[in-house]
């Protein structure tokens, strides 16, 4: 019996595995503080791809034409792909320079994989194009977590700190069906007497769960918590002596707030006045009880083009109450993909060093180059975040503009699907010179490759993740991956090993985990996500443990992790948090006459982002994008539950069945993206300070 973790979502479940004969069959472990047993159906069936016929398990190569034509995948040897992969790189550098070469990786990756590709993409390559498909997940949140909190951590608390709340304000977020194992802390809030609202353009099975639901017109959240705000203030319910020592900037923001009042933002939200001043009312009374406010941001409020403006004007909310802080109150964000936290933390992102550290702070530079043997200056500089990177692929020079990567190597994303204004997208990677795909399967992403590479799954593999409480926990490998597959590490060392450049002689390279995490603790010494204090076997004593942990005392003293943040200061070197002002906008395409609806998107229960895993599951149903529209919209097409629609934006088309429901606004459709086609619609504008695509609104026109 092996105690590992759910490959899915940010809760990493806890769960025990074991093997009889060849079957392996998941069961509960209810020591695990996060989920205590309980799991999903994804990750009760979580297994299903073992053994699975479309499982790759040699290396697949693509033999070009001297005219560049394509022939088809072929299968090949390890050496045989890795020199060519290896060989290609070395001449498109030496040709173009290292920013030729791109990186691109994931959120589902471990530290261990995420840690290692950053030092390969800036060691072994010199290349400062990385980034990776977390871009879309939660850096809304964590742009506006670190500037007005000083440090970016999804929940400062542990999860189950959640059912204290008096009052829990979930925006954007359907928690029953993306991570149901943690809506059971809902249910217990309100079993002692707490209060639920849900802020969603639908009624969702979350939504079924609160007290209040308001649904707002997609891309209107911020107006809503500026609206709040100014409740809050017109009330006299401010914290003013939580203001004056905790934070700063108040008296900007409300001014800014001043106009918000609750008729204007039922213009622009389309929820009512009434409403507004009822969620308004129940914060107010709590605070004055000195009751507990919690909010949680998520997906429906963050990947929009006002994404971080959205959270900041919530965590505005939580600092006017005077919230942050206290023990069940305060702000979190309910981070989505299974490593999107860790997954940022240690340098597959543009801008960042392990450590959480800025790339662009000499200090930091320093440090990390130190800890891998190489001179801070050959470390490249701040590269292009996911979308602007994708978008730049294979294209020429401008006068404002340098070259594309003509080369990119990607692991654990499936793009085609994935990405915002997809078909655009698809055509960047088709015109690549070089497209490598390490994965277990043939994503479309990978069926466009010029060379596939199969690796492990997580149940063959150690790593550790971290999850959305901010605990590093430790997937422990189950059974042995089948003849021909490699890790991503092994991948990782195999290429970096073919790549060496001047200058990085002394760089060392491992593919054991447990040797990498050693490592990655080292260079995240001192930083703002410092792991140098955990080890394997804390982890697996301990059940995770919480960072920062910084490495034990002169004395020899373990530190002992840190659960909760913002007790007694914040993040920034002063200790006080940011009031910070946000101007409301919209989003950046409005319905017209020829796309009069919203068009929404998002996850369903059954599903896990690009699909590649679940709709290879058989016990998973696999039912196909559908529209969700409204029954006074259904009557107006004259369509009916069932019958084929064509969904079409700016970008592209989709056909799909509809789903005729009364839980979702007149003005809105709504489709699922786990498939191919939900992302040729939607907008690729970009959020200006975390670079997050608005996936969450377009203008769309439906028709039958």
């Amino acid at each position: 019996m092996t105690t590992t973790h759910c490959p899915y979502c940010s809760l990493q479940c806890g769960m025990r595995l074991t093997r009889e004969g060849r079957a392996l069959t998941v069961e509960p472990w209810a020591e695990f503080p996060t989920n205590a047993g309980a799991m999903c159906r994804k990750g009760w069936t979580s297994t299903g791809l073992r053994g699975h016929r479309e499982r790759l398990t040699t290396p697949l190569v693509r033999d070009r034409g001297e005219d560049g034509s394509r022939g088809e995948l072929r299968p090949a040897t390890w050496d045989e792909a890795l020199d060519l992969v290896a060989g290609r790189l070395v001449d498109l550098r030496a040709e173009h320079g290292p920013d030729a070469v791109a990186v691109f990786g994931a959120g589902g990756l471990t530290n261990e994989k995420a840690y290692a590709l950053g030092k390969l993409a800036r060691v072994a390559l010199g290349t400062s194009q990385i980034d990776y498909n977390g871009r879309w997940c939660m850096s809304s949140a964590a742009s506006a977590g670190l500037r007005a909190l000083g440090l970016d951590r999804g929940l400062p608390f542990p999860l189950a700190d959640v059912e204290q709340a008096d009052v829990l304000v979930l925006a954007g977020s359907n928690l029953a069906e993306t991570a149901p194992p943690a809506a059971r802390h809902l249910d217990r809030l309100r079993e002692r007497g707490g209060r639920v609202v849900v802020v969603d353009p639908r009624r969702t099975p979350t939504a079924d769960r609160a007290d209040l639901h308001l649904a707002p017109v997609p891309g209107t959240d911020l107006a809503l918590a500026l609206g709040v705000l100014h409740l809050v203030m017109a009330a006299g319910a401010v914290d003013e002596a939580y203001v004056a020592e905790r934070t700063t900037g108040f008296d900007a923001v409300r001014d800014e707030v001043a106009a918000w009042w609750p008729e204007r933002v039922e213009r622009v939200c389309g929820i009512a006045a009434d409403e507004v001043r009822a969620l308004a009312d129940l914060l107010i009374a709590t605070q004055r009880a000195g009751g507990r406010v919690l909010v949680l941001t998520a997906r429906g409020v963050e990947q929009h083009s006002q994404g971080s403006d959205t959270v900041l004007a919530w965590i505005n909310v939580a600092l006017a109450l005077g919230m942050p802080g206290r023990t069940g109150a305060g702000y979190g964000c309910l981070t989505g993909q299974g490593n999107g936290q860790g997954g940022r933390e240690h340098g597959q992102k543009a801008d960042q060093l392990p450590g959480y550290r800025s790339i662009e702070d000499p200090g930091a530079r320093a440090h990390v180059a130190a800890v891998w043997g190489v001179d801070p200056d050959l470390l490249p500089g701040k590269g292009r975040s996911a979308y602007e990177l994708l978008d730049a692929l294979g294209r020429p020079a401008t006068p404002t503009a340098p070259a594309g990567p003509r080369a990119m190597l990607v692991l654990g994303s499936n793009i085609v699907v994935s990405a915002p204004n997809a078909l655009h997208v698809t055509e960047r990677l088709r015109s690549l010179d070089l497209l490598v795909v390490a994965d277990l399967v043939l994503s479309e992403t990978a069926a466009l490759a010029d060379v596939v590479l199969p690796v492990t799954q997580w149940a063959e593999e150690t790593g550790t993740m971290t999850n959305l409480e901010g605990r590093v926990v430790l997937r422990q490998r189950a059974i042995t991956p089948p003849s021909g597959v490699r890790t991503d590490l092994e991948v990782i060392t195999g290429l970096a090993e073919r790549l060496k450049a001047p200058g990085t002689e002394a760089v060392t390279w491992s593919s054991d985990p447990e040797e990498v995490f050693a490592e990655l603790g080292r260079a995240s010494a001192g930083g703002v996500a410092d792991y140098a204090g955990i080890t394997y076997d804390r982890i697996r004593a301990e059940h995770g443990v919480f960072w920062p942990c910084p490495a034990p005392a002169a004395d020899g003293t373990a530190h002992p992790g840190t659960p909760r943040l913002f007790a007694e200061r914040f993040g920034h070197p002063d200790g006080r948090a940011r009031f910070l002002v946000t101007s409301y906008r919209g989003a950046a395409e409005q319905p017209c006459e020829a796309y009069p609806l919203h068009l929404t998107t998002g996850r369903v229960l059954g599903q896990y982002q690009s699909g590649a895993q679940t709709r290879r599951i058989r016990e998973l149903a696999d039912t196909g994008p559908f529209v969700e529209l409204h029954p006074l919209l259904a009557r107006r097409l004259g369509t009916a539950d069932g019958e084929v629609l064509t969904v079409r934006t700016r970008r592209g088309e989709l056909r799909a069945p509809a789903r005729v429901v009364d839980g979702i606004r007149p003005d809105t459709v709504f489709v699922p993206f786990h498939w191919v086609g939900a992302n040729r619609l939607t907008n690729d504008a970009l959020d200006p300070a975390s670079r997050m695509p608005e996936f969450k609104v377009c203008a769309a026109a439906v028709s039958a």
